[in-house]
């Protein structure tokens, strides 16, 4: 499975609800049918999305057995997944925006940042969003920050100094 996005809040009255996708592209998700979700430590469930629609910079989507806005609320929170054989094939120097959330970030000093929670759509370019250390790092995904992204070890190694911005 690969995490596509997440559950962010209900959107409506009628059991809709809004999705925070992690993808690059905010309609990738319109692509699939059916979603998996659920948390990190399961359990998931298969879902056939009813309707799926793009909103700003967030998805709205209905679900099954989600008839009004207390049961689109029970879900917010949980993961998005599509099942990877369902993805486009890649090669061995691209991957998935998905494979970032959970990655260790340590600069070039080697000093460990924290890891990735999110991504961030700004406009003008991507944004790691780094959780550790009770705080919140946000490093924009350019060539000049990004040095090396190596999701089979699971680091991406940047040019940011651990004291920026404190």
């Amino acid at each position: 499975m690969v995490i596509m996005g997440r559950i962010a809040a209900a959107h409506g009255i009628r059991g809709w609800v809004k999705v925070q996708p992690y993808t690059e592209y905010l309609d990738s998700l319109l692509d699939y049918r059916t979603w998996w979700i659920g948390n990190e430590n399961g359990p998931w469930r298969e879902v056939e999305v009813q309707q799926c629609e793009a909103h700003s910079k967030t998805l709205a989507a209905q679900l099954p057995d989600c008839p009004d806005r207390t049961a689109a609320e029970k879900l917010k929170g949980l993961l998005i997944a599509v099942p990877r054989s369902s993805l486009p094939q890649h090669t061995a120097d691209e991957y998935y925006w998905s494979d970032l959330i959970g990655l260790a970030v340590v600069n070039e000093a080697g000093e460990q940042l924290g890891t990735v929670a999110n991504l961030l759509e700004t406009g003008a370019n991507q944004v790691l969003s780094v959780t550790g250390d009770s705080r919140e790092i946000l490093i924009p995904f350019v060539e000049s920050a990004i040095k090396q992204v190596d999701v089979k070890n699971k680091t991406i190694r940047v040019d940011w100094p651990a004291d920026y911005l404190r």
